[in-house]
């Protein structure tokens, strides 16, 4: 995502269109397509250098840098990317000691010329071609360097980004919503935009470089400092003075302008869909109890293997970007010039050797030299603690994989025999309480209550009472702290968690909406069966949601939420919309770029058939189902009454024999034909029975039940 000024709104008038071939640069870079204006203006934003932390807790962290590098040396082709790199850098490290010693030799032609009256220009002419071409070859490792650089980048980010799905996918809820979790997770992400294992070669890759450039440049120094007259002091004062500059220098970086960046690639975009899926806490609970581990990191790993390389996101490809064009005739043409008044002052030297003291030429290598050591040697400390901080974050990077879960799995299988489950599940609840993690209120307490197979159950009561944590218990989201809940009379924690939830189809009262398209959204209701368009078709039709679906311009193929933000910059005010989405300029203030709109804007209702469809695809679509249990919560708050007596029929009509618990708040057609009834309130059941009886009961429930029938009189 850009940052800083990048996102900055032009107050120029007018329009950008990228479709205007006449004014607008179109790139191809990976799966983005990028539209600049051919002449934007160049402004330049400040970067400030990273302050340096504690790094003496290395040596804990470094066993899991050699697992780091194994695991890196197990990805194609990275050992002999790594030694052209390797060699690279260690020419590069060298160079700075070859251009000083070329330096130094032309000091000394001074100082035979003021002695001898005469010039070697044999000896010139070498010394000054060696210097233009040690410029040419720093220039020449410099944009190799980047360019492998890049490669090997793509190949360990690829790698790492499998490991980092599963280690997200592979939590549980209430291990997920743990803070220090998150922050782990956070930790281990990407450095600076990047892989955490790459970051972690580049730093030591660096640090390496620098040490070598120190010794290198400190041999060749002292030979030039030896003889010259208050050569260490004038080095020593010109060091100080360095180093209380550099910790106040900041560098630029060009590269602004109008600009737009999206990226139209399928593949791309539900690529990080997914990983949307598996990151956001309000995705965990569909996405554990619907079994879509194995489904989702199957088709990661197909989309990352298709992409390939190309799969970066917009701030790698915008980093990388002013690196492509740097290595041109015309940069190496420029180079000699660099050394120009260096040669100059050699020649003035020879010619007038009483006017221009060879101490002043002394005293310009000493103090340019030692102000670039310095600063090197300030490099070094600086380095050595990012690479304390990457270190750290590889030790998180292979922690992370290990938690574990809150919510420890069974080992009997589930059920026995399968076909005995197409007639329901039997459950029971045996003096069940339970608390949130984080809480002190009991979100239950003492429940007690028994269903038989095939049974419709109907939990009522005010928002609050505990409807929902049922349901959530039964899935095992989270585990009760007292008490026991058994299906076909075996207690819930004895059985697997994969099979338990195969068995169990559940639509939550606070559903969510993966950032992938409709029809991808319905698909996981049954992973097994997502790519069955068939499917899906028909199970969007029992939810209610083909209707409007076929009325979207994109159809099944229209995104609840695009995954991927367009990028752009500069934009004329009079732009409105970019790639035919809105332009959001409040993201600005907010976060210092740009970003698109990309809602949908359906309904809540028409979400909430969207949920429902997806619960049809898992629970009643599939003829080879194993599901036996439906739960459903709150699966019409949404919905108008009409919409609402339609569900209720189709939910009697499909769910055949399948036992099914039905949590509401509003009282209806379902409780009249409900087996059981539980009445919640507080967090405990106080009233069960059939509709009939609550209402000869003269209770709870049947005030209630008059209260809403009369608003319908």
């Amino acid at each position: 995502m850009a940052r800083g000024r990048w996102g900055k709104k032009s107050s120029r008038k007018g329009v950008f269109d990228p479709n205007d071939a006449d004014r607008i640069k179109h790139t191809r870079i990976g799966v983005w397509d990028v539209y600049e204006e051919k002449n934007p203006e160049t402004q330049h934003i400040p970067i400030g250098a990273r302050n340096w932390e504690r790094y003496l807790e290395m040596r804990r962290d470094l066993p899991y840098v050699w697992t780091m590098l194994r695991d890196i040396g197990s990805i194609r082709d990275c050992w002999a990317l790594l030694a052209v790199y390797t060699l690279l850098e260690l020419i590069g490290s060298l160079i700075p000691a070859a251009s000083l010693w070329f330096k130094g030799q032309l000091v000394h032609i001074v100082q035979a010329a003021v002695e001898t009256r005469s010039v070697d220009k044999v000896l010139l002419t070498q010394v000054t071609a060696g210097a233009i071409l040690a410029k040419m070859v720093a220039l020449i490792v410099s944009t190799s360097r980047t360019r492998i650089s890049e490669s090997l980048g793509n190949r360990i980010r690829q790698y790492y980004s499998v490991h980092l799905f599963k280690a997200n996918a592979r939590l549980d809820v209430p291990t997920f919503e743990d803070e220090a979790i998150q922050r782990q997770l956070e930790d281990v992400s990407n450095i600076n935009g990047q892989s955490v294992a790459w970051s972690t070669l580049q730093s030591m890759y660096a640090l390496a470089s620098i040490l070598i450039q120190v010794v290198s440049q400190a041999s060749v120094l002292l030979r030039v400092l030896k003889g010259q007259p208050d050569g260490v002091l004038l080095a020593t004062i010109s060091a100080a003075h360095s180093l209380s500059e550099f910790l106040h220098y900041q560098r630029t970086s060009p590269w602004n302008g109008v600009w737009a960046a999206t990226t139209r690639n399928s593949d791309y975009i539900k690529l990080q869909g997914l990983k949307r899926v598996i990151v956001d806490v309000s995705h965990r609970k569909e996405f554990v109890s619907d079994n879509m581990l194995s489904y989702t990191l199957r088709l990661f790993r197909e989309l990352t293997d298709r992409l390939g390389e190309d799969a970066r996101d917009f701030k790698e490809v915008f980093s990388h970007r002013a690196f492509k064009q740097r290595l041109t005739l015309l940069s190496l043409m420029k180079l000699p010039f660099g050394d120009l008044p260096q040669v100059v002052f050699a020649l003035r030297a020879v010619q007038h050797p009483a006017s221009i003291p060879v101490s002043l030429a002394s005293l310009n290598l000493i103090t340019s030299t030692t102000a670039s050591f310095s600063a090197k040697l300030y490099k070094i400390f600086r380095e050595t603690s990012a690479i304390a901080d990457a270190v750290s974050s590889v030790r998180k990077l292979y922690e992370i994989i290990e938690v574990p879960n809150k919510v420890p799995d069974g080992t009997i299988p589930f059920p026995e025999d399968e076909q005995k489950i197409k007639h329901g599940v039997s459950i029971e609840f045996r003096n069940v309480s339970f608390k949130y993690p984080g809480t002190d209120e009991y979100a239950l307490r003492d429940v007690s209550f028994k269903l038989e197979a095939g049974q419709l159950c109907v939990i009522v009561g005010v928002n609050g009472s505990g409807k929902s944590t049922i349901l959530k218990l039964i899935v095992r989201l989270y585990d009760p702290e007292e008490g026991q809940i058994l299906l076909h009379g075996k207690d819930i924690r004895t059985l697997k968690l994969t099979d338990l939830r195969e068995a169990i189809s559940v639509l939550f009262q606070d559903y969510t909406h993966f950032p992938l398209s409709i029809r991808d959204n319905i698909a996981l209701g049954d992973p097994t069966h997502a790519n069955d368009d068939a499917r899906v078709a028909l199970a969007a039709k029992l939810g209610g949601s083909d209707e409007f679906i076929g009325r979207l311009p994109d159809g099944m193929d229209t995104y609840l939420d695009r995954p991927v933000r367009d990028h752009y910059s500069q934009l004329p005010e009079g732009t409105k919309t970019v790639f035919g989405r809105a332009v959001d300029y409040s993201f600005v203030r907010n976060a210092g770029g740009i970003s698109s709109v990309s809602a949908t804007g359906l309904s809540g209702g028409q979400m909430q058939r969207l949920a429902v469809s997806r619960t049809f695809m898992r629970s009643v679509v599939s003829e080879d189902s194993k599901v036996g249990l439906l739960l459903f919560d709150e699966p019409s708050a949404s919905l108008d009454p009409a919409a609402e007596h339609d569900l209720f029929a189709r939910l009697r009509e499909l769910r055949g024999s399948k036992t099914m618990l039905f949590s509401s708040h509003r009282f209806g057609n379902l409780t009249r034909h409900a087996d059981l009834i539980l009445y919640m309130d507080r967090s405990k059941i106080v009233e069960s029975g059939t509709h009939e009886g609550l209402l000869k009961h003269q209770g709870e429930y049947a005030r209630i039940w008059m209260l809403q029938a009369q608003a319908f009189l």
